[in-house]
C-alpha cells in the first residue's frame, strides 16, 4: 500500500520549484467564511485576503486596507488599497467589502463573531469605507484578521452570496481572491494545485511556480513520502515519527509553541441530554458533574504518555501569549479519582451513567488518542463513555449542525485576535444568532454573570481595567467549569532542509513565506 502510494506521488513529476506538500485531512471548502477551522482559514487564506493581516510573528499589517483610524470612540475608518484586482481582473472596491460585510453576517457563516460589534458598514466613497460598532471597539482591527474579502460581482454570478460548507455552493470548489495563489485544480479530497496571482498587488517573497497539496491520512504514509523526497512539507507530523524525522539528514523538524488550548465541553443547553441513559435530567447542568469529570482526567497522563511530552497543560481557555492571559490563575484543578466519585454521588449518579462523546481523527494531534485515554479514565469513576471518533468533516458537520447534535465533545480553540474576549465571546457567552455571540459555543453554555462581565469587557476601552475584566471572566470561567481545559499541542510541521518558510504561533502556514533552494 505505501510504495503503491508513493509511486502515485511519482506519477506527477514536478516542476523545478514545484512545492508539494500535504495534512492528515482536506480543507474542507474554499468558502472562506465556511467553517471557524484553523487549517481551512488558513489554507484559503492563500488565495482570499483580509483588509488587515497578520505577519508571521502575529503583529498586524496592512493588506486590503492601507490605513486605519479610530475616528471616534465607535467609528472606525478604513483607506482601502488602490489597484486591487480579483483573480478574474475585476476590480476591488468598498462595494465588495460591504457585500463581504452582509455575507459573513448571513446565515451559514462560521464567521459572524468576527464582526459582531459592527452595526453598520458606510461607503464614505470607493476607496474607503467606515466601521460603525454597537459599542466602542478598540480592538476592532484584531478582529477581522481572519475575514477575508469576496468579490461581489463573482459570487452573484455564481449564485454564491451566502456561505455554506457544504458541496452545494459554487464557492466551495471554485475561487476567486485577491491572494498570492490563485486556484488551477480542485479535486476534493485528492488534490489541489494553486499557482501564483499574476495580479497580486504585494511583492512576492515566496519563489515558487506551483503548488501541489494532497490531504493524506495515513501518518505513516505522510512521513515516508516526506522522507523519500516525493513531498517538501507535511503539516501535520504524528508524534511517534518525531525521533525518526529528527534523526534524518534530508529533512528537519520545525517545532514551537502554539496559542490553541485543547478542551473538553459538554451540552448543558437540553433538558436531557440526547445520547445518554439518563431521563428527564441533564447531568451536566450540575457543577458537581463537571467537576467530577474534571478531576477523574489525568492531564499530566494525557501529556506524557500521549502526547509524548508535545504539550502544555492548561487550566484556563487562553494560552501564554494572549492577551488577558494570568499565570497565576493557570494551575489545574488536581486529579482525584476518589473525589469525583464523591462528587458524582453528592450529585445523584453514585451509580455513574452513560454518555456520548465526540472526537475528530484527524484536526488535532493525537485527537482520537486523547479521547480514548479520557473515556478510559471515566471509567474509572463509573462514567461509561460511548466514543464516537470521525474524520473531521463528518465530525464538525454532527457538532455544529442543526441542533448541534453532541453531549460531551473534544474540541480546540486558537483566538485569532490574540485576546481572551474573542474565546469569551465565541466559546461562553450566551448564544444568540443575530448577534453571532457564542457562535462557537456548542454545549449551550450560559451564566449571566459572565456575560455581563463580557459586555463590560467590549465596551472598556482602558487597558488596564479591561485587563482585570478579562481576568475576572477567565477566572470564572474557570470555577464554573464551563469547559475542561487539557493543554496546549505544540506546532510541529517538517520539511525537506531545501526549504525555508515561517511557522507562526497560530498554525497558520502561509505559502509566501516558502522559499525553495
Amino acid at each position: 500500500m505505501l510504495a503503491a502510494f508513493l509511486l502515485g506521488l511519482l506519477a506527477s513529476p514536478a516542476s523545478a520549484r514545484t512545492f508539494r506538500w500535504a495534512n492528515d485531512e482536506d480543507a474542507a471548502s474554499l468558502d472562506p467564511y465556511a467553517r471557524q477551522e484553523t487549517f481551512l482559514l488558513s489554507f484559503d487564506s492563500n488565495i482570499y485576503e483580509p483588509l488587515i493581516r497578520r505577519a508571521p510573528d502575529l503583529t498586524l499589517e496592512p493588506a486590503l486596507a492601507t490605513q486605519w483610524i479610530e475616528t471616534d470612540p465607535t467609528t472606525w475608518r478604513m483607506k482601502l488599497r488602490a489597484g486591487v484586482s480579483f483573480q478574474d481582473g475585476s476590480p476591488f472596491s468598498a462595494d465588495d467589502v460591504i457585500f463581504s460585510f452582509e455575507r459573513v453576517r448571513a446565515p451559514g457563516s462560521a464567521l459572524a463573531a468576527s464582526v459582531a460589534s459592527v452595526k453598520e458598514l458606510r461607503k464614505i466613497d470607493a476607496l474607503t469605507i467606515e466601521f460603525v460598532t454597537t459599542v466602542p471597539d478598540p480592538i476592532l482591527p484584531e478582529e477581522i484578521t481572519n475575514w477575508d474579502m469576496m468579490s461581489k460581482a463573482w459570487c452573484e454570478s455564481h449564485d454564491a452570496t451566502h456561505p455554506s460548507s457544504s458541496d452545494e455552493s459554487f464557492a466551495t470548489d471554485h475561487a476567486n481572491g485577491t491572494g498570492p495563489f490563485m486556484v488551477k485544480e480542485r479535486a476534493p479530497r485528492l488534490r489541489t494545485v494553486l499557482i501564483p496571482n499574476p495580479r497580486w498587488w504585494d511583492e512576492r517573497r515566496d519563489n515558487l511556480d506551483e503548488v501541489v497539496f494532497r490531504p493524506i491520512s495515513d501518518g505513516e504514509a505522510r512521513v515516508a513520502a516526506l522522507l523519500a523526497g516525493k513531498l517538501d512539507m507535511i503539516y501535520a507530523v504524528p508524534p511517534d515519527a518525531t525521533e525518526r524525522i529528527a534523526r534524518s539528514t534530508s529533512a528537519r523538524l520545525i517545532e514551537g509553541p502554539e496559542l490553541r488550548t485543547i478542551f473538553l465541553g459538554f451540552d448543558q443547553s437540553r433538558d436531557e441530554l440526547l445520547e445518554s441513559n439518563i431521563r428527564g435530567r441533564n447531568p451536566f447542568r450540575d457543577w458537581r458533574v463537571r467537576r467530577a469529570f474534571y478531576q477523574a482526567i489525568d492531564e499530566e497522563a494525557i501529556r506524557t504518555r500521549v502526547m509524548q511530552g508535545f504539550a502544555i497543560p492548561a487550566a484556563l481557555l487562553v494560552a501564554p501569549g494572549i492577551n488577558g492571559f494570568d499565570p497565576t490563575l493557570d494551575e489545574r484543578i488536581p486529579f482525584d479519582p476518589a473525589a469525583a466519585r464523591a462528587l458524582l454521588a453528592e450529585a445523584g449518579f453514585g451509580q455513574g451513567f452513560e454518555t456520548g462523546m465526540d472526537c475528530p481523527t484527524d484536526r488535532y494531534v493525537n485527537d482520537e488518542a486523547i479521547c480514548q485515554a479520557v473515556v478510559a479514565m471515566l471509567a474509572k469513576v463509573g462514567i461509561r463513555v460511548k466514543l464516537l471518533a470521525q474524520p473531521r468533516a463528518d465530525y464538525f458537520a454532527k457538532i455544529t449542525g442543526p441542533g448541534f447534535t453532541t453531549s460531551f465533545y473534544l474540541q480546540g480553540w486558537a483566538p485569532d485576535t490574540y485576546d481572551a474576549l474573542n474565546v469569551l465571546v465565541n466559546l461562553v457567552e450566551t448564544r444568540d444568532e443575530k448577534t453571532g455571540a457564542g457562535d462557537a459555543n456548542l454545549g449551550g453554555y450560559s451564566n449571566p454573570e459572565l456575560d455581563a462581565l463580557i459586555g463590560r469587557v467590549e465596551r472598556e476601552t482602558d487597558a488596564v481595567r479591561r485587563h482585570s475584566l478579562l481576568r475576572e471572566a477567565l477566572k470564572l470561567a474557570k470555577d464554573d467549569i464551563a469547559y475542561i481545559p487539557l493543554h496546549q499541542q505544540a506546532v510541529v510541521w517538517a520539511a525537506r532542509t531545501t526549504i525555508e518558510l515561517a511557522q507562526p504561533a497560530d498554525n497558520s502556514f502561509m505559502l509566501r513565506t516558502v522559499r525553495m533552494k
